[in-house]
């Protein structure tokens, strides 16, 4: 089994940053992928990043590209999320995931965190 657990929401103005933290812990040896969604009350759980747990390579969704970055540290077993240029459609309740197979997809990843939310106000 594997235990995810979130840390770095909380209020920020429109404009402004924050750095979201996933942290890793139990048999992860076959998640080879680290994700981020998002979710929004009545909404269906939105894709935000991924990274692969072995090369690095990372894919964003269209509303966040440029503007998010994820990140991986091996020696942690953590994997963050770090947000700029806050806009107030990014409010949400935020959920690390990590999964076997790199897909964009919720339903694919296997293990999640408890959420966290992010408040952005303008």
């Amino acid at each position: 089994q594997v235990q995810l657990v979130e840390s770095g929401g909380g209020l920020v103005q429109a404009g402004g940053s924050l750095r979201l933290s996933c942290a890793a812990s139990g048999r992860t040896f076959s998640t080879n992928a680290m994700g981020w969604f998002r979710q929004t009350p009545g909404k269906e759980r939105e894709f935000v990043a991924i990274i692969s747990r072995s090369n690095g390579r990372t894919t964003y969704a269209d509303s966040v590209k440029g503007r998010f970055t994820i990140s991986r540290d091996h020696v942690k077993n953590t994997w963050y999320l770090q947000m700029s240029s806050l806009k107030s459609e990014d409010t949400a309740v935020y959920y690390c995931a990590a999964g076997r197979n790199f897909l964009t997809i919720a339903g694919a990843f296997e293990y999640w965190g408890q959420g966290t939310q992010v408040t952005v106000s303008s």
